[in-house]
Parts: C-alpha cells; structure tokens; sequence
C-alpha cells in the first residue's frame, strides 16, 4: 500500500477492525518513511451472474430492477421495509452463492416468487399474474387454489 502522504511503499497494519456488519475491513496503517497515519478498508468484489433472458440476450445483474418488480407486487401491503430488503439480499445471495457465471432469468423469477410466497401471498399472486402472464380469472383461480392446498410454513 503506497503511503498517500509521501508515496512510500513501506507501510505496515497497525489495528485491524471488522466493519459495516462484517462486510468490510477497516485496518489502520502507519508509513516507515514518513510516520504518518492512515486508514484503508478492505472490501470483497462479489461479481453477480449475468442473467440470460428468454430471447437468449444477457445483461448484468441489477438489483434495483430486482427490487422493482417486488416493490410493484408489495405496494400496499403489510410488509415492512426492512423484510424487503433482507429478501431482496437472500435472492442475490443465493444467485451467487450458486457459483455460476449466469443464470437463466427464469430461474431468478422463480427465486422471487418463492421469496414473494413467504413473504406476502397476495404479493405473490400479483408476480405471477405477470410473470407467469395469466390470461383470464380461471388462472388467477388455480393458482390460488394451488397456494392454498400447500401447508402453512
């Protein structure tokens, strides 16, 4: 690490820390040359998989896009902000904890409305009338009928 005061490459770790919920390092330096005192933090590059569509494009991951789509079928209903969030964490945890370069966009929606069952049924209901582009009432019905057979979790 290049000390920022006098350009130096000798510099040593004085006091390591764990911040940001473990997420990041914080790790206090002091420069052999100069003596001056410095802070670095130390992060971990997570790269998402990119999402190959039905049409056989690929884009990049984007969270907001993911968020967006759950906050449309969410919108009035008795979740709270902070369940929102840490749904829309274990998705993407779970998307690359699969260890793949890509995945199938079909596979990240399916993930959704799993989360989206859990969370909230009506939620759910309202993303896979979209997702799953249900044509008339007789679909809403069986699908209904479906979540309502399954046991309680």
């Amino acid at each position: 690490m290049h000390c920022p005061f006098c350009g130096a490459n000798d510099t040593r770790v004085t006091d390591s820390r764990l911040v940001v919920d473990g997420d990041q390092v914080r790790r206090r330096r002091q420069c052999a040359n100069c003596s001056e005192r410095f802070t670095t933090y130390e992060t971990a590059e997570l790269v998402m998989p990119r999402v190959v569509k039905s049409d056989g494009s690929r884009e990049t991951f984007d969270e907001a896009k993911l968020r967006g789509g759950m906050l449309r079928a969410l919108e009035k209903r008795p979740v709270s902000a902070e369940d929102i969030e840490a749904a829309v964490e274990r998705i993407r945890q779970s998307l690359r904890a699969r260890g793949e370069r890509e995945v199938q966009a079909r596979d990240v929606g399916e993930t959704v409305m799993q989360t989206l069952k859990q969370l909230d049924q009506v939620a759910y209901i309202r993303f896979a009338s979209v997702y799953r582009k249900f044509q008339d009432l007789d679909e809403f019905r069986a699908e209904i009928d479906r979540i309502s057979q399954e046991p309680k979790s």
